[in-house]
């Protein structure tokens, strides 16, 4: 089975040895080695998110991904998402097709809204056209990616004449993903486009999703869209045992989801339900054996080519995501691979 295993991270600030918070350069520094392990690990893709917070170190992924394409020869590089609806397109497309020349065609983009609104004001948009402004960058970000000289004429954006971007992508075209959390519309829209799907599970079961996939597939062939490519995205952390790795994970996923939640309206997360997700839902975290078989349920489940763990969680320190990301490359990787062969 032709699958990719790759991770994501928003670049969580983290801990030190002694309990202090590290800087968020250092912790971009971080990232950048722990691209660096997922490559010697034998994982397939590396993927960044953008947020525009202080909990986050990371508010440009493709300037972080330049720097990682520097450094490792394989690993496709992705951004895990792009807030499109608060960026230019144009800008966008200029920066991806920058990286996929630095990394020799490695370079992905994953679009979407985003999680979190705080890009909205900073770069003087109304959070009322939330949704059209999406509708309408997505669109005219398709047009640029076939890289002829593109007319355009903007209600939100800006309107272009016959103009061509540069640097042209060299093998386009750029591989493009559409981020789907489990709206219906959504689905359609990553499909009228021609785009492939990328679901994001924060929670509950995997195949709750398959319904969403057989609406995807559905909709390409409809609309007369070749085969697009299905993957997803859940929380993970991978330890020696099962016991290690909730013992490592839940303190920092209760502290991060506390903090987004107090923004939310969320409970705080109990144990309880921390073990009854880990049971039912779609996070993987345990010993390799365990995270193995819950990944190619998943991957079963949807039919998916690609499966990204996300493997920084609130403070959880640099440490023990190094040694999640050593497992799942060298231990997790090859049992999934064995058991879906």
């Amino acid at each position: 089975m032709d699958l990719e295993l790759g991770i994501d991270t928003f670049g969580d600030v983290t801990l030190d040895s002694d309990g202090t918070l590290v800087s968020h350069a250092q912790v971009i520094r971080n990232v950048v080695d722990e691209a660096v392990l997922a490559e010697q690990s034998g994982l397939d893709v590396f993927g960044i998110g953008e947020h525009h917070r202080d909990d986050f170190a990371i508010s440009s992924p493709e300037t972080v991904l330049a720097g990682i394409a520097t450094r490792t020869e394989r690993l496709r590089l992705a951004s895990a998402v792009t807030v499109l609806s608060s960026d230019d397109p144009v800008r966008v497309f200029e920066r991806f097709s920058t990286l996929d020349a630095l990394s020799r065609g490695r370079a992905e983009v994953i679009l979407g809204r985003g999680s979190f609104t705080e890009s909205f004001p900073l770069f003087g948009f109304d959070l009322a056209n939330y949704q059209e402004l999406f509708e309408e960058k997505l669109a005219m970000f398709v047009e640029l990616r076939k890289q002829g000289p593109v007319t355009w004429e903007g209600a939100l954006t800006q309107s272009l004449h016959g103009v061509a971007v540069f640097p042209p992508v060299e093998n386009a075209p750029l591989p493009t993903w559409v981020a789907v959390g489990g709206s219906p519309e959504s689905v359609i829209r990553a499909a009228r486009h021609g785009l492939d799907l990328m679901l994001a599970i924060i929670g509950g079961p995997v195949d709750r999703f398959a319904p969403f996939v057989e609406l995807y597939h559905r909709a390409l062939e409809q609309l007369a869209q070749p085969t697009g490519r299905v993957g997803y995205h859940s929380f993970g952390h991978v330890a020696a045992t099962d016991e290690e790795a909730v013992e490592q994970y839940f303190g920092p996923y209760v502290s991060s989801m506390s903090r987004i939640g107090r923004d939310r309206g969320w409970r705080r997360p109990t144990r309880e339900a921390f073990l009854f997700e880990l049971e039912h839902g779609s996070m993987v975290v345990g010993s390799p054996e365990k995270v193995a078989r819950k990944i190619a349920a998943g991957v079963k489940a949807l039919g998916a080519s690609r499966f990204s763990m996300k493997v920084s969680t609130g403070p959880l320190s640099h440490e023990l995501i190094s040694n999640s990301i050593e497992l799942y490359g060298s231990r997790v990787a090859p049992l999934v691979r064995d058991m879906l062969a």
